[in-house]
């Protein structure tokens, strides 16, 4: 039987969620080590892979089970988080289709990037990043320039290994709670650093490193005006919709 559950994790903790040889610190390496523990051999399959110091609220993950565990899901949970704390918990766990892919089903995905302004504090550095000041006014018409279906290709990372680079944003916004800006995007899918790659853009564009129109001629295609890529340890998988 396969099931699929919903993991969050502290990304500052791991060299990124996808299994490396050189590393046995990973998310789905750790979690892998996990399930052989409890008589599960099947590789984990995850909705997409994050970055080094990048977090999960909600990594969808699926695996096979043998048929002494289908009774016994709730065990089951309560034993991987024995073995994944205090970094990784497994917040559900439920049967899915035989079929199901947590990556290729995926209709949308959502992520967060948090910023604070003002000095570093080292207690809270590996989960939201320190900006000394922001312009929301600029921010806030630029942003907007992500929505909508557009080639991508100068917001990628070297080394991505999609075919197309062509997304769709669906909704590109931020909001203050309390003392941070958490800005959200969400689309179909994203490519290999993404997000950040379009935070820094919009950090630029926050200190007056670049313009609205260069950012534009950048999300069209046409000229790169910005490589800035914002740290790892703001960004957040929120969510992702079937």
């Amino acid at each position: 039987m396969r099931v699929l559950t919903i993991t969050e994790y502290d990304g500052s903790r791991f060299f990124g969620s996808q299994i490396q040889a050189s590393t046995k610190e990973t998310v789905m390496g750790r979690l892998g080590e996990a399930l052989e523990s409890v008589g599960i051999f099947a590789a984990p399959l995850a909705s997409g892979r994050t970055d080094s110091g990048v977090h999960a609220l909600c990594q969808p993950i699926t695996f096979d089970i043998p048929p002494y565990w289908e009774s016994e899901l709730g065990k089951l949970r309560a034993h991987l988080n024995h073995k994944l704390a205090p970094y990784i918990k497994i917040k559900k766990i439920t049967p899915v289709e035989d079929d199901f892919h947590p990556r290729f089903h995926a209709k949308k995905r959502v992520y967060r990037y948090a910023l604070k302004i003002g000095e570093h504090d080292p207690f809270l550095s590996d989960y939201m990043t320190f900006v000394k000041a922001l312009e929301m006014a600029k921010i806030e018409k630029a942003i907007k320039l992500f929505e909508g279906e557009h080639d991508f290709g100068l917001f990628k990372k070297n080394g991505s290994e999609e075919k197309s680079s062509v997304r769709i944003i669906y909704k590109a916004s931020f909001y203050r709670r309390r003392d941070l800006y958490i800005f959200r995007f969400e689309a179909n899918s994203f490519l290999r650093s993404q997000i950040r790659l379009m935070m820094g853009a919009l950090l630029d564009i926050s200190e007056g490193k670049i313009t609205d129109e260069e950012l534009k001629e950048q999300i069209e295609g046409t000229q790169r005006h910005t490589a800035r890529i914002a740290p790892p340890n703001g960004l957040y998988l929120s969510k992702v919709f079937y």
